[in-house]
């Protein structure tokens, strides 16, 4: 097969193209001898038939002789050899003891070798009883009409095999071509041409194939720029702590400043920089791997949401934001307590992080149809549409996020830990303004092995 597909060189289409033209061959060849040794029998059966339409005629005539003299003495039966002269026959007329009468007298009985060659013979009947016979002897010349028939059966089938050798050829390029276009873009991102796409228009599965590759190519490539996005935000985020480390100590060894308090605590603050730089990469790793370390306990979904947001009520606060709550009075769940309410930190320290001073938060709990969900509301600046499906992905801050500290990594927490529990997280942003982040978990009374899980009390007291 060609590179570029057009052809029927490679293995696969060679093969299929064989198999084609087998099955087409075979299918031609055997309706061509059936429709062959049909026609033939046909035209046997209806030559059979005229014969003995022949003989019938000329045996008829010949019981008009024999009545018209009252024998076969003196029975004129040049009318009967003219029809089958007509007919291109040899006519034998035989009386009832099987002797000769016509042509000639006594030469014996029944010219049996005669009538073993392809003869008809037919009874003469006469004042109600048999008087007679007739045989018929035709020529073993083929039926005029037969060669005709095979030459039309012989043309159908060439027709035919064409045709399906056309065909086949169509089908076997239309199954290649996407294929042998998957495989050398395979080959292209594999050898590190990021932009190998395979493109390829194939109905059916084949064409799920090919597309299923493109979209593989571009979760590849969008995973390779958040990687280097990845390095690049980390190492941002701290060369600059590192840097006024590195430079305050400096000052400290060559005695340009004194270890006084505030020089200390401003380089104890880029210490700290640095260690929730680390401490979010350490989380969501913590998180990818949560649902090997989960201990689900029974509790209320709105008891830890309570807790959470009594942590995080010091920087809601500082922030500016007016927070409002509206909490079911139960909302039950089977869930590793802790780890929830790290997801439900990591929502409204969201919130301080991006909205402003004087938006609304708002927090509800709601349970029902077997679902606990919490929603967290705010007026905050929103989210572009287009950043939407990538709000949950690692390390990412949006365009307008610049001038706001973090990681980018708590939304991808929250997503990991609530997944890790059998449920969802989602977001959503009008276009005129304010973000709103649902956190769904389904309602458990069981532990999946059956038994009753221990309550958040008793895990706590333990």
């Amino acid at each position: 097969m060609t590179r570029d597909g057009s052809g029927l060189a490679g293995p696969l289409g060679r093969r299929l193209l064989a198999a084609f033209v087998l099955v087409a061959l075979s299918s031609v060849v055997v309706l061509t001898v059936a429709a062959l040794v049909g026609t033939d029998r046909g035209l046997a059966g209806a030559q059979r038939a005229e014969r003995q339409h022949v003989a019938e005629r000329v045996a008829a005539e010949a019981g008009r002789a024999y009545t018209g003299v009252g024998g076969w003495a003196g029975a004129d039966l040049d009318a009967a050899q003219a029809i089958a002269d007509a007919a291109g026959a040899r006519l034998v007329v035989l009386d009832a003891s099987g002797a000769m009468v016509w042509p000639g007298h006594g030469r014996g009985h029944g010219m049996d070798g005669m009538y073993a060659n392809g003869g008809v013979e037919v009874a003469v009947v006469a004042g109600g009883g048999r008087v007679g016979s007739v045989r018929l002897t035709f020529p073993a010349a083929v039926a005029a009409g037969r060669p005709v028939a095979w030459s039309w059966v012989l043309g159908a089938a060439a027709v035919a095999l064409a045709v399906a050798l056309a065909v086949s050829g169509f089908v076997v390029r239309r199954l290649t071509r996407p294929l042998t276009a998957l495989a050398d873009a395979a080959r292209r991102f594999a050898a590190g041409d990021r932009s190998a796409r395979a493109r390829a228009e194939a109905p059916g599965e084949v064409g799920d194939v090919a597309r299923a590759f493109d979209t593989m190519a571009d979760e590849v490539v969008r995973a390779e720029a958040v990687r280097r996005r990845l390095a690049a935000d980390v190492a941002h985020e701290l060369r600059t702590p590192l840097a006024g480390l590195q430079a305050g100590l400096e000052e400290l060894r060559d005695g340009l400043r004194e270890p006084d308090v505030e020089r200390l605590t401003a380089l104890h603050d880029q210490s700290l920089r640095l260690g929730r730089v680390v401490q979010d990469l350490a989380d969501l790793s913590a998180a990818e791997s949560a649902a090997l370390s989960l201990r689900p306990v029974h509790g209320d979904l709105v008891d830890i949401t309570r807790r959470a947001l009594a942590a995080q009520r010091p920087q809601l606060d500082a922030a500016g934001l007016r927070v409002e709550t509206d909490l079911a009075p139960v909302a039950p769940v089977l869930v590793d307590p802790d780890r929830i309410h790290q997801a439900l930190v990591n929502l409204f320290a969201n919130a301080v992080r991006y909205c402003r001073p004087g938006d609304h938060v708002a927090v509800r709990v709601r349970a029902g149809n077997g679902v606990a969900e919490v929603l967290v509301t705010d007026t905050g600046p929103g989210i572009p549409a287009d950043e939407l499906p990538h709000v949950f992905d690692r390390l990412w801050r949006g365009r307008d996020a610049a001038g706001v500290a973090g990681s980018g990594i708590g939304l991808a927490v929250v997503r990991e830990l609530v997944t890790a529990h059998g449920g969802t997280v989602t977001a959503t942003s009008p276009p005129g303004g304010g973000t709103a982040i649902a956190l769904r978990l389904p309602h458990g009374t069981h532990t999946p092995g059956g038994t009753v899980a221990p309550t958040i009390n008793e895990e706590m007291r333990r």
